[in-house]
């Protein structure tokens, strides 16, 4: 390992030390006390929390400024900054050693942490020890003016990237209240979001919904029955076409994620031939997840659906795409999931009889175009928050790569601000 003029090989456990949070209990939860900080919370510090009244040693407690290392199922690390709070274990309160600066501890263990899991466990391990990070070592500058440059560098990235988070879950938030209310009241002709004061609404299967909707079934909303996919065995090697694994129908909608090869032409993958605009839903997963709709992209090669899949294809009274949004509604996950069936404690089932019964609610045509404009618009303003976000992500990893790996120096800012 070649080590840049100023920086010396050291191993995580020389830099810092990595202390665990406590194992709380059921019979520790409480409502007063300090808060609780798991993994969720760490996450997002609004979350639901439990706290805790008892008395704890210093180093499960942490407050504004601490490092925490979560080093369980998600890999990550965070400043807190949200006051005094009780730490769970599967987090560790990283001590800094002196000639640390914490904040460039941060940045350096996040630039080698796909390194640090990989090192012992290759890259499907979900958790970090104390022996990983005794074993992993790397270049570190000794001088902490050099250290504070560099984060004086990254930092100002973080932060747009941070704030740009934020706004994104904002919109987010947003985004589902109003397709809560898009999806059960409506946008009556003049553009408003309908109320019961305002508007005539009426009792149904699924509750209140406008006097000028229907509740009807999917299945009376089919042009063809339910088709399910194919699933043949996968092809080494490139043969002309592809097959959609499951993963590929996601919480957000299709994403070519998961994609295999499909063995040469035969009879079954011709009637699985996917075309753009392709409405499917998942057949088969955990109870959370069963269900989950996306509409087809062309992915630029032909491409079968597999036997875990259902295709649907919908006549003229609604559209795919309102169709694709209602799918994901609250009304029709929950009918969904309670509908699925299984023996497993992991994987559910659902099949074509239980789809065509899912009852939904229906706006006129015109409506649901309404409604889709108004859905769409704000996709666009999420679409180019998430873009942004890319962006300055990818401008940080760059940066990292330069500044934390010693390749761009810092040292000549250093010499002409002395």
């Amino acid at each position: 390992m070649t080590t840049v003029e100023g920086w010396k090989t050291k191993k995580l456990t020389d830099l810092a030390d990595y202390v665990n949070g406590a194992a709380f209990g059921p019979d520790d939860w409480g409502k007063e006390g300090l808060p609780i900080v798991r993994i969720e919370q760490l996450k997002n510090p609004a979350a639901p929390t439990d706290h805790y009244a008892g008395n704890l040693p210093a180093k499960n407690l942490i407050d504004n400024g601490d490092l925490v290392f979560s080093w369980s199922a998600s890999l990550f690390l965070k400043i807190w900054r949200n006051g005094p709070a009780a730490l769970n274990q599967h987090l560790f309160k990283v001590l800094e050693k002196p000639g640390v600066d914490r904040k460039f501890l941060k940045f350096f263990i996040e630039f080698h942490l796909d390194e640090i899991t990989k090192a012992s466990h290759g890259s499907t391990m979900q958790h970090i020890t104390r022996k990983e990070l005794d074993r992993f070592s790397a270049p570190f500058p000794e001088d902490v003016q050099e250290q504070t440059q560099i984060v004086g560098i990254l930092f100002r990235i973080d932060k747009a990237i941070e704030q740009t988070e934020a706004i994104i879950a904002k919109q987010q938030r947003i985004k589902t209240g109003l397709m809560q209310n898009l999806l059960t009241r409506g946008i009556d002709e003049h553009g408003h979001i309908r109320s019961e004061a305002t508007h005539a609404f009426k009792d149904s299967p699924l509750g209140r919904v406008p006097a000028e909707w229907a509740v009807e079934s999917v299945g009376m909303n089919l042009a063809k029955s339910p088709r399910n996919g194919y699933s043949p065995q996968e092809s080494e090697a490139w043969t002309g076409t592809m097959m959609l694994g499951l993963g590929c129908l996601t919480p957000d909608g299709f994403r070519p994620i998961q994609l295999k090869y499909a063995p040469p032409t035969q009879k079954q993958i011709e009637k699985a031939l996917l075309s753009e605009g392709d409405f499917l839903i998942s057949r088969s997963n955990t109870r959370d997840l069963v269900g989950l709709i996306g509409i087809y992209r062309d992915i630029g090669e032909p491409c079968i659906y597999s036997d875990l899949m259902v295709r649907l294809a919908f006549n003229d009274d609604v559209d795919t795409r309102f169709m694709e949004h209602m799918f994901r509604s609250e009304k029709i996950r929950l009918q969904l999931q309670s509908a699925a069936t299984g023996t497993s404690g992991s994987m559910v089932k659902i099949n074509a009889r239980i789809i065509r019964n899912i009852l939904f609610q229906k706006p006129g045509h015109d409506e649901q175009l309404r409604i889709l404009g108004v859905i769409e618009k704000h996709q666009q303003s999420l679409n180019g928050w998430r873009e942004q976000l890319s962006k300055s992500s990818a401008l940080k990893r760059a940066l990292m790569q330069d500044l934390l790996a010693g390749k761009v120096r810092v040292t000549p800012l250093l010499e002409a601000g002395a």
